[in-house]
């Protein structure tokens, strides 16, 4: 089954990292992906522009109407998402607790739908 890992960090926390802290998250990243490739877990992942280059958009009788900025207001955005392969949500979780953004953050693990043609 496929999972879809959200990563929820506080954007105003990120900025605050110094170039050495921010260049050792990258790695840990780094690392953490290319040991989920090597398992055959991963499928897909892309961190997320700021929220502040979001569009929300909904549909109101007819319309199109779309608002500057995320969908919620919430103090951690989400920044980013690993899409995996995993036999169980267990397998998910302990997968989801490597993500390095899951010890400032939080990870947001949920099954993927699988649609009947």
């Amino acid at each position: 089954m496929q999972y879809l890992l959200a990563i929820y960090r506080s954007e105003a926390e990120l900025g605050k990292l110094s170039q050495a802290d921010r260049k050792q998250m990258m790695a840990d990243y780094g690392a953490f992906t290319q040991s989920i490739i090597q398992s055959g877990h991963f499928k897909a992942g892309d961190g997320l522009q700021p929220s502040t280059t979001a569009t929300s958009v909904r549909v109101r009788d007819g319309k199109i109407l779309t608002t500057d900025g995320p969908f919620a207001e919430t103090r951690e955005q989400l920044g980013g998402y690993y899409l995996v392969e995993a036999k169980d949500l267990d397998t998910a979780i302990g997968i989801a607790a490597r993500i390095p953004g899951a010890k400032t953050g939080s990870i947001e693990v949920r099954p993927v739908m699988i649609y009947d043609n």
